[in-house]
């Protein structure tokens, strides 16, 4: 049971996390040493899953796809998501600078602790590394797009934004903005669109299972190279998660009220002469403590690590 509660937090966590703009879950499954785990389970989705399952095999089905980690695991995830309606969007809207200086002490402590996973003074390893960095950087400096969204188009967008969501340090959210289909997925989901959200849905699922197969060799094959190109991608999303930012163009959501679109980093020596907003040099400072104290106590509570975990 204890281990099981643990398993829960983690997931919980993971919830919190995929709600943040900047912030993916496998962020956190990085932090608290399941996102290996994680990662095959979903790779077990395969095609002997659906044979065992065919044949009514059930428990050896569940015993295949790791079922008690992926159901444990998936109910803290909706716990988390479903907490944050009323916590982690509430900072976002009336806290960002100290929340996303909360999640740079997180980033920046996992990535001291992830020194362990790989051998950073390997030139191949800091290379992998590099190549993170640049991806992400890259990636969050692109300009959001304006398209005409078909189902074909909202079906490729969910196989990419789902790749996002399972990396460390890049934000399916972030993604979905970038391709030009945030808005419209988020009008489908207030009014309901079946079809819609089923076609993003099955995006989702076949590029879950697909890019799994692709972490999954990686991991296996390929361990300290495949650490070291994810310690990059975190190192790189510290340019997503800056928290002084000036608003170049926002969206008006069916309530009225309006969301940053694209938004540009700036120092916070000039942010209140930019945006006439404090920058909180305190309350970001003492949230970045708080954010790096927190993965230490993650490690703490949840790498006492039980069979199978």
């Amino acid at each position: 049971m204890r281990s099981l509660l643990r398993l829960y937090l983690k997931g919980l966590a993971m919830g919190l996390g995929d709600s943040v703009p900047g912030v993916s879950g496998g962020t956190i499954a990085v932090i608290t040493h399941i996102y290996d785990r994680l990662i095959y389970a979903i790779k077990s989705v395969d095609l002997s899953a659906c044979k065992l399952l065919l044949r009514g095999q059930l428990p050896q089905l569940w015993r295949h796809i790791d079922g008690t980690f992926l159901l444990i695991l998936g109910l803290g995830i909706l716990s988390g998501l479903l907490v944050s309606a009323n916590t982690v969007l509430y900072l976002l809207e009336n806290h960002y600078e100290g929340l996303m200086a909360f999640f740079i002490g997180l980033v920046l402590a996992s990535t001291w602790l992830l020194k362990d996973e790989f051998d950073y003074l390997h030139w191949q390893n800091l290379l992998a590394l590099l190549l993170g960095f640049l991806c992400t950087w890259l990636i969050s400096g692109i300009d959001p797009r304006s398209v005409d969204v078909t189902l074909l188009y909202l079906f490729f967008s969910g196989m990419i934004a789902i790749c996002a969501m399972i990396l460390p340090g890049l934000s399916g959210a972030f993604i979905l903005l970038l391709l030009g289909v945030y808005q419209f997925l988020l009008g489908a989901l207030i009014s309901f669109d079946l079809p819609v959200i089923g076609v993003f849905i099955g995006g989702c699922v076949i590029g879950l299972l697909a890019f799994s197969r692709l972490l999954a060799w990686l991991l296996r094959d390929y361990h300290q190279l495949s650490y070291g190109f994810i310690t990059g991608i975190l190192l790189g999303s510290l340019f997503i998660l800056w928290p002084w930012k000036q608003v170049l163009s926002s969206f008006i959501d069916s309530d009225g009220v309006a969301h940053p679109l694209q938004t540009v980093n700036v120092w916070p020596l000039n942010y209140t002469e930019i945006t006439g907003n404090q920058p909180l040099l305190l309350v970001t400072l003492a949230s970045f403590a708080v954010g790096v104290a927190a993965v230490l106590l993650l490690r703490r509570i949840f790498y006492a690590r039980v069979p199978n975990e």
